[in-house]
């Protein structure tokens, strides 16, 4: 970890000028899951011509590559550093519930740079952060990431452990943080079944739940890459309880604005994952 931080401690240009050599090899000679990439948009954008879907996997992986070095970057960057990177353009929306003692529950997506969206979240919006995650393999990736994470004073959640930590903190008020666009990962996850980019799709049904659990406000923070190191977010109002036992409205909300975004900005989703396996099909 030492040998890294010293290198999060480099210029963001030199560090940008890294990932420029980091496509190159990715792109061209590793051609790292560009087979992936390449089926997701074709079957996402089968309106789009071949070279608008080859553009769009070109601009993507340069983003993924920035995606990582910025992901180094925030073991040391600055927190007056990443304030000005990171702009919420409405935090009105949401900070009259925070300021009026409501806690929220907010959905953020993989488009870039979610992870900085969190980090700058948890000093720029009133409140406390709380974030659930789940654990990877890797443990120093794993504990490098929760490093990343909670240097502004966020809280991380365990997937596992969401429930129990619900009722223990519930008289904190705080921003509930969550990506919602992830792939049900177990055979016992609820999952929430729709026409998203042109496919049947499954999400993880855990949004839905939780806003159910708390019956909190629901707020969806649509990021987008202005230019190289600098994001806009802009706070949508997804849905306000009370919230059925039987209703999917967090989830139809959701799906409908994260298709806009990346209709949007399509380069900025994370293509690169196998967002549509068939493993929910199984019984």
């Amino acid at each position: 970890m030492f040998f890294i931080r010293l290198l999060s401690r480099l210029p963001l240009p030199v560090l940008y000028a890294f990932s420029d050599f980091l496509f190159a090899v990715s792109y061209y000679l590793v051609r790292y899951r560009r087979a992936m990439v390449q089926k997701n948009l074709k079957n996402s954008f089968p309106e789009k011509t071949q070279a608008e879907r080859d553009q769009i996997e070109k601009q993507f992986f340069k983003d993924l590559c920035d995606y990582a070095v910025e992901m180094l970057k925030l073991l040391t960057i600055s927190q007056e550093e990443l304030g000005r990177r990171v702009v919420f353009k409405n935090p009105e929306v949401s900070n009259r519930y925070i300021l009026n003692g409501q806690s929220l529950l907010n959905l953020a997506s993989h488009n870039f740079n979610w992870e900085w969206l969190l980090v700058a979240g948890s000093f720029t919006l009133p409140g406390q952060m709380d974030f659930v995650y789940q654990s990877v393999n890797s443990k120093f990736f794993d504990d490098f990431s929760y490093a990343c994470r909670t240097r502004f004073g966020a809280y991380g959640i365990k997937r596992d452990e969401v429930a129990r930590e619900i009722v223990k903190r519930r008289h904190i008020v705080r921003n509930i943080a969550l990506v919602g666009d992830q792939y049900p990962g177990y055979k016992h996850d609820k999952k929430y079944a729709t026409r998203f980019l042109n496919q049947d799709t499954v999400f993880f049904y855990g949004s839905n739940q939780l806003a159910q659990l708390t019956q909190y406000p629901v707020m969806y923070y649509a990021m987008k890459k202005v230019k190289r190191g600098y994001y806009e977010t802009h706070i949508v109002e997804l849905a306000r309880p009370p919230y059925a036992k039987d209703s999917d409205v967090v989830m139809d909300h959701y799906v409908r604005e994260l298709e806009k975004v990346i209709r949007e900005n399509p380069s900025q989703w994370l293509w690169s994952h196998n967002r549509w396996k068939t493993r929910h099909l199984e019984a």
